[in-house]
């Protein structure tokens, strides 16, 4: 009983590791991704902006 219990909560941890990993993968890339948008965004406006009378 004791070690079914241990097992598991081992199981947990490393799940958990390996969730906090994945997250801190997928949100690095989404923050760059959005940075990548605002880039964007930005340039398309300074060129509506000024550049286009």
């Amino acid at each position: 009983m004791i070690v079914e219990n241990f097992t598991y909560y081992i199981f947990c941890l490393i799940a958990l590791i390996v969730a906090v990993f994945v997250f801190k993968k997928v949100a690095g890339c989404m923050i760059r991704t959005i940075i990548f948008a605002i880039i964007i965004a930005v340039l398309v406006a300074i060129y509506y902006y000024f550049f286009r009378q």
